[in-house]
């Protein structure tokens, strides 16, 4: 069984930053890739950004160059830094896993508002 437990969500002005993190427990393979999709209001799931276990990115094209995606693989945690925030960006973050399936954290709400 795989948990995904994530923190650091909140309220944030327009331009402001956040740094969301996710640790993982349980039965983790050494080869895993972890990523960060997010849920708007009234929207559907959208990817966000993944990152492979060896260190390769993927983002989507509205959070280049705004949000970075790291991993410390000791401690099985995956961040989401995220700069530049606008109103859109508005949403519940979920944290995934895929080690054969693909596990999800139970989300972490972002606001971004003045």
């Amino acid at each position: 069984q795989v948990q995904l437990v994530e923190s650091g969500g909140g309220l944030v002005q327009p331009g402001g930053s956040l740094r969301l993190s996710c640790a993982a427990s349980g039965s983790i393979s050494s080869t895993n890739t972890m990523g960060w999709y997010r849920q708007p209001p009234g929207k559907q799931r959208e990817f966000v950004a993944v990152i492979t276990r060896g260190g390769s990115t993927s983002y989507a094209d509205s959070v280049k160059g705004r949000f970075t995606i790291s991993r410390d693989n000791a401690q099985n945690t995956v961040y989401l830094q995220m700069n530049s925030l606008k109103p859109e960006d508005t949403a519940v973050y979920y944290c995934n896993l895929v080690y054969g399936m693909s596990y999800w954290g139970k989300g972490t709400l972002v606001t971004v508002s003045s």
